[in-house]
């Protein structure tokens, strides 16, 4: 894997996701799109990246999907309930997920990305 290896994880029609896509493209980032609704991720993967940032960051509680959670899916929230749920539903997961050889960042900021991107240039 090169260090310009970079990959947003996300839903193609979700605007933040569109956000960041457009800002690595103005700054000329190589990186790739895997839209988690057509090539599902696997839940090791997302175990992992549970490991990294912990699972609350990863499951998104303000999206629609989370309302229509049952209560008692939203009471027994746990890391191993919290990874099925967003393997069931990705929409559960909070997006994007941009991953590069030197970290991992939960949703868009353009100053979180910024310095993790010229470390892996």
């Amino acid at each position: 894997m090169s260090t310009q290896s970079a990959t947003i994880y996300g839903i193609s029609n979700c605007d933040t996701v569109r956000k960041a896509r457009k800002w690595l493209e103005q700054h000329a980032i190589p990186h790739s799109f895997q839209d988690v609704r057509e090539q599902p991720l696997e839940q090791s993967q997302l175990a992992e990246w549970a490991q990294q940032v912990g699972w609350e960051v990863l499951f998104n509680k303000r999206s629609t999907s989370y309302r229509v959670l049952s209560d008692e899916q939203k009471k027994g929230l746990d890391e191993s309930s919290a990874i099925a749920l967003i393997l069931e539903q990705p929409t559960l997961m909070k997006r994007p997920v941009f991953t590069a050889a030197n970290g991992l960042i939960v949703g868009f900021n353009e100053k979180l990305y910024a310095p993790l991107l010229q470390q892996g240039s």
